[in-house]
């Protein structure tokens, strides 16, 4: 069993930055796959970014260039540097992991069945 807890949402103005960070605790040597995705009132979870045990990372196009996801493997924890933020971004964020699946890790929620409760994120115009 894997439990990912999630922290670092918060309010901040447009242009700003925040760090989310993600502790993934319990049987974390089956994890392949870790990512963040978002999900705003009304709309479908999305996802945001990716990234693979070997640090291979892929984003959303509209996140490119803005955010950068990293993991600490020693500390088991997911980080995800937000810059440049929009009111477009905001969103409850969650942080995902699974193990090997043979395809990589995509950014489809439906391939992910482990999920943090998630952490907010507010951006204001």
């Amino acid at each position: 069993q894997v439990q990912l807890v999630e922290s670092g949402g918060g309010s901040v103005q447009a242009g700003g930055s925040l760090r989310l960070s993600c502790a993934a605790f319990g049987y974390t040597y089956s994890i392949f796959c870790m990512g963040w995705f978002r999900q705003a009132p009304g709309k479908e979870r999305e996802g945001v970014a990716v990234i693979d045990s070997d640090g291979s990372t892929t984003y959303a196009d509209s996140v490119k260039g803005r955010f950068t996801i990293s993991q600490d493997n020693a500390k088991n924890t997911l980080y995800l540097q937000m810059n440049s933020l929009k009111p477009e971004d905001t969103a409850m964020y969650y942080c995902t992991a699974r193990p090997y699946g043979g395809d990589g890790c995509p950014l489809r929620s439906y391939e992910y069945y482990l999920w943090g409760k998630g952490t907010q994120v507010a951006v204001s115009s």
